[in-house]
């Protein structure tokens, strides 16, 4: 299968168009008429990452996180960046990124994130997009837009939730944790995948019992508390985010393979359901989040 043939679907649940303005996304490498027999799917563009790939014969690496993210005047092997571009091209692994697109997609990051911590009802995001002429792709959830809102079938206490949020997730050196009274009856929760301290004041607005998410800063956090909103549970960024690899990977899957999905994804016609998808796939699990080691202290 052609490397152009999969990014077509890709960009079918991830349009480019949806990306903030200052994301870069897309093909970062490789060439849309190369074969492409593995795809590997990973948050991180990391050498770890590519290391992976090369040993298992990956020909396409798809990232949430962009590579050149900022922009660069050149891409020489005397950088970190620039080796990896090089060992990716020397060896005939394409790259391409999902990030911001994907956030806001229908399901998404956060959808995925919501289900991996026992959301299992329905779902609405917490700032829903502002839709035009590029909501075209199918949606299988509440609709576009960033976060995700949603019940638990049962309350728990905010201690329960943090332990149900630490299962859920990847183990990390950052862990979760978490502010507010640990016996609080949670029942209705707001998640973000990554860094989603932007959102505090929807989530407080929102009236949610609980605000997950990543990156949480001290002062925002603390002057939040203050005002006796919703408790808060902060993960690690690439823990928050990981879930959603398989969700691309399964959604790939089904729009060669034609299956069917709930709601308004049952009325759409993919072009490539009279394929099959004659590629392997892999998530890598590999933990890349920045911190690697945690120490608490004395007590």
């Amino acid at each position: 299968m052609r490397l152009s043939e999969v990014i077509a679907v890709l960009e079918e649940f991830y349009p480019p168009a949806w990306a903030e303005s200052w994301d870069a996304v897309g093909l970062v490498c490789g060439d849309p008429d190369q074969e492409v027999g593995r795809v590997l799917f990973a948050v991180d563009p990391v050498a770890a990452v590519v290391d992976e790939a090369l040993e298992w014969g990956a020909d396409l690496v798809v990232t949430h996180h962009p590579l050149l993210l900022r922009g660069v005047t050149g891409v020489a092997a005397t950088t970190p960046k620039g080796r990896l571009i090089h060992r990716m091209i020397t060896n005939g692994v394409a790259l391409y990124t999902a990030h911001t697109n994907a956030d806001v997609a229908d399901p998404g990051v956060s959808d995925a994130l919501a289900r991996a911590v026992g959301l299992s009802g329905p779902l609405h995001p917490m700032v829903p997009a502002a839709l035009g002429d590029a909501e075209a792709a199918p949606g299988e959830g509440g609709g576009r837009g960033l976060g995700r809102i949603g019940e638990l079938a049962e309350p728990i206490t905010l201690a329960e939730f943090t332990a149900r949020v630490a299962a859920g997730l990847p183990a990390t050196a950052w862990g979760v944790r978490a502010a507010g009274d640990p016996g609080r009856t949670i029942r209705t929760v707001a998640v973000c995948g990554g860094a989603g301290d932007s959102l505090l004041d929807t989530a407080r607005a929102a009236g949610v019992d609980v605000y997950l998410t990543a990156d949480l800063r001290h002062h925002p956090a603390s002057e939040f508390a203050e005002h006796d909103g919703p408790a808060l549970v902060d993960a690690a960024h690439w823990a928050t985010e990981w879930p959603w690899l398989a969700d691309a990977e399964r959604r790939l899957h089904a729009a060669f393979a034609g299956s069917g999905s709930a709601g308004r994804a049952q009325s759409w016609s993919s072009p490539h359901k009279q394929q099959a998808l004659d590629v392997k796939t892999r998530v890598s699990t590999l933990v890349t989040d920045a911190w690697s080691l945690h120490y608490e202290g004395a007590k």
